[in-house]
């Protein structure tokens, strides 16, 4: 049973970290955008 716990819990860490990663590349995008736009 602790075993499964720490799986799912392993689980959980890793979908969460791909998230926050997905999550600062969308914020970094929408920065060049706008760095982009206030250079022309």
């Amino acid at each position: 049973m602790t075993r499964l716990i720490l799986l799912v819990a392993a689980s959980l860490a890793l979908t969460a970290c791909n998230t926050i990663k997905g999550m600062g590349q969308d914020i970094q995008k929408a920065g060049s955008a706008i760095e982009g736009a206030a250079k022309k």
